[in-house]
């Protein structure tokens, strides 16, 4: 072989690697087609940022568009209800702010959903209660916008509900809408009881309310209350089905616990995010949810659980995702010191409120590469993808990868591909088919690193040969 041909041998194929993020083998490729800047951000110090709408998502995509929300910190406003809504789209030339709640306050960012008829929908709890009132009222309502012409004139709906919830400015709500019958739900936590939820049907309708109790709680101790709060979860609404997986939110449980590290840090503030469940309803329309399921727990070590998505598939099979911290580190030496610490981002299937398969994507230990934030990619053809931060090892890595899940015979998992963003994500929403964004092989990403910022990744998925 000549040089000339070695070299276009050997350099062309990674040439493919560095464009694309993997070799010729691989079950997918990726092209990173933008990395933009959204829009600059003010702390407001209410306890709440641009990222506390968790496991709902402040980007949707509408055909060619793409919309995200975002929240203005309001000038000498005291907190809590310090900020208020923005809108914006992306335009050939970037991100363009639409518009900007006109009088209204709010604590939290403001979950988008989207149907398939053209409807922009973005979930709002402005406050009822003077600036620099704390804990006060606040009325959960949707704005209608038209995806085709945004900037226009938006429509109040306005949930009907149980009775008359004391909702307040710290919503815990949770946004889903069904992108194909145009229907929506919203979940409102009531304090440490319940969550609250209103549905809308095709019709235009709130058809449905009710109440969904949290899972009883089953310690040997006195707790405050007698049910286990659940918060930030991922819900999904599909024709009249809900499914609901969300994350322990209690004060530490363990008195024993409680105490040491009250002795450490001198804060009664120490909530437990270590168990998850999932429950769901076979129609939304009686009222009904079943029996709670516990899919992942680190109740033994005093570790924490992370709701990351939640996705059904064709057959019904319900795929959860979460991040896993072995234990906490401030308990370790004194109540469990033989135990390692790891960290982990793992995916279950949840097959008629049974968990019927859990697997580990990626996991890591002490100075080792370790995930954190993830979510799930579903193209068009039904390819179910991971998009997902990891941080740490030797070289301090700091990068967002992918994997695919196969959705037949033992769902394997494939080898993971680099994004190469310029500045990768640590937080992060997605257009998810949960706010009722269509399946697509583009991914919208809107999040964050380490800066004031909230910033946009768009990537192209290429598939290749199915995982088996």
């Amino acid at each position: 072989m000549n040089k000339s041909n070695f070299i276009t041998t050997m350099f062309f194929p990674l040439l493919l690697i560095a464009i694309y993020g993997c070799s010729q083998d691989e079950s997918f490729k990726i092209k990173l087609i933008a990395e933009d800047s959204v829009y600059v951000y003010e702390p407001a110090n209410n306890g709440a940022g641009p990222m506390w709408a968790h496991g709902n998502t402040c980007i949707v995509r509408y055909k060619n568009s793409v919309f995200a929300s975002g929240i203005e910190t309001l000038k000498d406003v005291p907190p809590l209800c310090n900020t208020r809504w923005m809108l914006f789209e992306r335009r050939k030339n970037g991100w363009k702010k639409l518009l900007a709640d006109p009088k209204e306050r709010t604590r939290e960012p403001c979950p988008l959903g989207v149907t398939q008829d053209g409807r922009l929908l973005l979930s709002v709890n402005p406050s009822r209660v003077p600036p620099g009132v704390k804990y006060g009222a606040a009325e959960p309502q949707i704005l209608q916008f038209d995806a085709a012409h945004p900037d226009n004139p938006y429509e109040i709906l306005k949930p009907v509900w149980d009775g008359n919830p004391p909702f307040m400015d710290h919503s815990y709500r949770s946004f889903a809408v069904d992108g194909n019958t145009g229907e929506m739900i919203l979940f409102q936590n009531i304090g440490y009881t319940h969550a609250e939820w209103s549905f809308r049907d095709k019709n235009g309708k709130w058809s449905a309310c009710g109440k969904l109790v949290w899972p009883p709680a089953d310690y040997k101790e006195t707790l405050e209350h007698d049910v286990i709060r659940v918060c930030y979860p991922a819900v999904q609404l599909k024709n009249r089905k809900v499914y609901f997986l969300g994350i322990s939110d209690i004060q530490e449980p363990k008195k024993n616990w409680r105490e040491y590290k009250y002795n450490l840090t001198r804060k009664k503030w120490d909530y437990d995010f270590r168990r998850l469940f999932y429950t769901w309803s076979n129609d939304i329309t009686t009222g009904r949810f079943e029996k709670w399921v516990e899919v992942a727990s680190r109740e033994k070590t005093g570790g924490r659980i992370f709701p990351a998505d939640l996705w059904v598939a064709p057959d019904g099979s319900v795929y959860v995702l979460w991040y896993e911290r072995a234990l906490d580190e401030r308990l370790k030496e004194k109540f469990f010191p033989d135990e390692r610490q790891s960290e982990s981002l793992n995916f279950a299937i949840i097959d008629d409120g049974k968990v019927v398969l859990k697997k580990t994507i990626i996991i890591g230990g002490t100075d080792e590469i370790v995930p954190g934030w993830g979510r799930f990619q579903v193209t068009e053809d039904y390819r179910l993808f991971v998009f997902y931060y990891v941080h740490g090892g030797d070289n301090n890595i700091k990068e967002n990868r992918m994997v695919e899940i196969s959705l037949k015979g033992n769902h394997t998992v494939s080898k993971s591909v680099k994004i190469g963003a310029q500045r990768p994500l640590k937080q992060f929403y997605t257009a998810t088919v949960r706010a009722g964004s269509a399946p697509s092989s583009v991914l919208d990403v809107y999040g964050k690193d380490d800066k004031n910022e909230m910033r946009y990744l768009q990537i192209k998925i290429i598939p290749g040969k199915k995982l088996k």
